[in-house]
């Protein structure tokens, strides 16, 4: 069996461009979110007292010892109960209380004030997408100048 070198490049060089720029359009939308996110939280969040419904244990990688908690707790907003995954991996007893801040028009969106007091809107998300789609232009231009070459 032979492979056609010509065409195995233009289909790797098709896949590297879609993948390049699919990352960098994935990596904007995740860093706008996540900037929004977390602006709601400090503009817009509204303070809560959450009970601890109970907590699982977390294994790692090899599934032999323990890396922490998944610990979920029930709060009222908007006349409405909600029960939401805890900010964090710590053991938590069930019926204890843990202030949160949540965004009222998205009760999933949540932190303890003492993260979101860490948390703030950051361009490194789009440091990254920038990096992305300039090495798909780049990608792009030696691909333009290679044909002009060839053609020459």
């Amino acid at each position: 069996m032979t492979v056609d070198t010509r065409v195995l490049r233009r289909v790797l060089f098709w896949v590297a461009l879609v993948g390049l720029v699919g990352a960098s359009v994935g990596l904007m939308v995740s860093a706008s979110l996540s900037n929004a996110g977390i602006n709601r939280l400090h503009n817009h969040g509204q303070m809560v007292t959450a009970t601890v419904s109970g907590c699982e244990g977390l294994l790692g990688g090899s599934g032999s010892n323990g890396v922490g908690y998944t610990c979920r707790a029930d709060f009222r907003l908007g006349g409405r109960t909600w029960s939401e995954v805890l900010p964090g991996t710590g053991l938590r007893a069930p019926g204890s209380h843990v202030v949160l801040v949540v965004a009222p028009t998205d009760p999933k969106d949540l932190a303890t004030p003492a993260g979101l007091a860490r948390e703030h809107p950051s361009a490194l998300g789009f440091v990254w997408a920038g990096l992305a789609l300039a090495a798909a232009l780049a990608l792009a231009l030696r691909r333009v100048a290679v044909r002009r070459r060839g053609s020459a």
